[in-house]
């Protein structure tokens, strides 16, 4: 649920954090304004903004109501290649950017965080207006991973470099890591804020220059970040970013020749596009962060409270929407009948409502789109033989609000189990033997996992045979900026976060230098 994972990011324990939550937490939490005010809903290049070359705009729609925020930009073809054109300028040799020193990148970066947090309860607002997540959520959980993200690359800036190599002869050989260049970097709606965070933060402390098309659903947080860009001191072409759709924006950056690499966090299907028309154009690099149908797998052996409770917040945390939900809950017989139950008990008794309450645990999905499709998977389920739980309808007779849905008796093969729903959708599965559920694990063309035993060797044995990039042991939804993430096989390829993730933004160039004499 909400508070697990908010009290994960501030630092406190699941269970001690249940315990404070209405004394200190929400009374810390800043009251939002509910209606804030859109300052930014243009094109930001070399730091100005600008209407689209084709003038033409877009709505952003508030998901709880259905009703338009406002217009936006809309980016296409002309303005991306603007944007490259500032951004290749950024970063030719001699340019302040290129000139600037690794600790002042640093400086800017955690400038840039100070920035963030000084605004951090507006920002919080207005994510949870254009995106329909609970402000709680915003405030106390992705804000909080935004900042530790960006201050955690800002300490990497001066202290991610090369090395000297002892080569055989009268050489003095050296290694520099040096920025990959123009990075194009599209970022989804699930998390606005730090989905941006996660991109610009190690593409800026290794030196890069940035075209970020963000998501057509929730552009107006990114927008308003590139404002505080500008405002911590980053010169103009560094950061450029572009609101539009995916098949036109979206497709001219992982297009374009002049890009020398893009990085994708969206659907599986989207990904197959980019990496093709990477290929296709000049081979650029590519790291994607795709989708997932991650197997949850709760051993007889688990604490059956926390695995409830801890599954439940796997599914439903951020409305279902995370390419890592637990989605597959595969269940060891011996206590699947009590997992149910208490599964569908928590289900029923989550608050589905206004995202500024405080006592609301899931808002709106991001858009009608998402609403349709969650509910044609709903009837899929209950077509195929699913047993329906609770939930599978609407929760509201207005905005985007789907009921926490739990299906029993799934079989692998149901489309349920297969597809990513990305909504409030559970569907649990049942198994015999350790051997059997690592079969139906893997058998998914997705990887990312987790698993719930009190049994250390059953854990590890678990976490070694499941492929996926992710495993999660007795706990769920735990992020930190020092850890990389990322999925086996067609949940992408690359590492986000920690120093795995500055390798993909950067290349090694080897340096060879004859000299007289070597001496050890």
């Amino acid at each position: 649920m909400l508070r697990a994972a908010a009290f994960a990011a501030a630092g406190l324990g699941p269970r001690l954090g249940s315990r404070l939550l209405s004394a200190a937490a929400i009374h810390a939490v800043p009251a939002p304004n509910q209606q804030p005010e859109v300052f930014y809903n243009k094109i930001f290049i070399n730091n100005e903004w600008h209407d689209a070359v084709s003038k033409k705009t877009f709505p952003t729609i508030n998901p709880s109501t259905g009703e338009v925020i406002c217009q936006v930009a809309e980016g296409d073809k002309e303005d991306v290649d603007r944007a490259v054109k500032a951004a290749r300028a950024a970063f030719q040799l001699g340019s302040p950017w290129r000139r600037m020193d690794a600790s002042e990148r640093g400086h800017l970066l955690n400038r840039l965080a100070d920035l963030i947090e000084r605004d951090r309860t507006y920002l919080a607002a207005l994510e949870t207006l254009d995106n329909g997540k609970p402000y709680l959520v915003s405030y106390l959980t992705d804000l909080a991973l935004v900042l530790k993200c960006i201050r955690y690359y800002a300490g990497w800036a001066d202290k991610y470099h090369g090395k000297t190599v002892p080569m055989d002869g009268d050489f003095f050989s050296y290694t520099r890591h040096e920025p990959v260049g123009v990075c194009g970097q599209i970022i989804p709606w699930n998390f606005p804020l730090l989905m941006q965070a996660w991109k610009l933060s190690p593409a800026l402390a290794t030196g890069n220059v940035i075209v970020m098309k963000v998501a057509e659903q929730t552009p107006l947080t990114a927008l308003y970040v590139a404002n505080l860009v500008k405002e911590a001191g980053f010169p103009p072409g560094v950061v450029n970013i572009v609101p539009g759709f995916g098949s036109t924006a979206g497709a001219a950056i992982a297009s374009h020749e002049d890009v020398d690499k893009v990085a994708f966090t969206g659907s599986t299907e989207v990904g197959h596009h980019i990496q093709v028309s990477a290929g296709r154009s000049n081979l650029k690099r590519v790291t994607l962060e795709l989708g997932g149908k991650s197997p949850n797998i709760i051993m007889s052996d688990a604490d059956m409270d926390w695995a409830v409770e801890q599954a439940h917040s796997a599914l439903f945390f951020n409305q279902g929407q995370c390419c890592c939900a637990g989605s597959r809950v595969f269940v060891q017989e011996d206590v699947y009948a009590e997992f149910v139950e208490r599964s569908v008990i928590r289900a029923k008794s989550r608050v589905v409502g206004n995202p500024f309450d405080n006592q609301t645990e899931q808002g709106p999905q991001v858009d009608e789109t998402q609403f349709k499709k969650i509910l044609g998977y709903i009837k899929s389920g209950k077509e195929e033989g699913a047993k329906l739980m609770c939930g599978g309808g609407a929760a509201a007779d207005r905005g985007y609000f789907v009921q926490p849905t739990v299906f029993g008796d799934v079989q692998d093969g149901m489309t349920i189990a297969k597809d990513e729903i990305f909504g409030p959708v559970m569907s649990i599965l049942k198994f015999k033997t350790i051997e059997e559920v690592i079969r139906r694990a893997n058998n998914s063309k997705y990887g990312l996992a987790a698993v719930f035993t009190k049994d250390l060797d059953k854990a590890n044995y678990l976490s070694q045979a499941l492929q996926a990039g992710t495993v999660w042991i007795n706990c769920y939804n735990i992020f930190g900026p020092q850890m990389p993430f990322g999925g086996y096989k067609m949940s992408g390829h690359g590492r986000e976060m920690g120093e795995y993730g500055l390798q993909t933004y950067t290349e090694v160039k080897s340096v060879v230098v004859k000299v007289p004499q070597k001496n050890s």
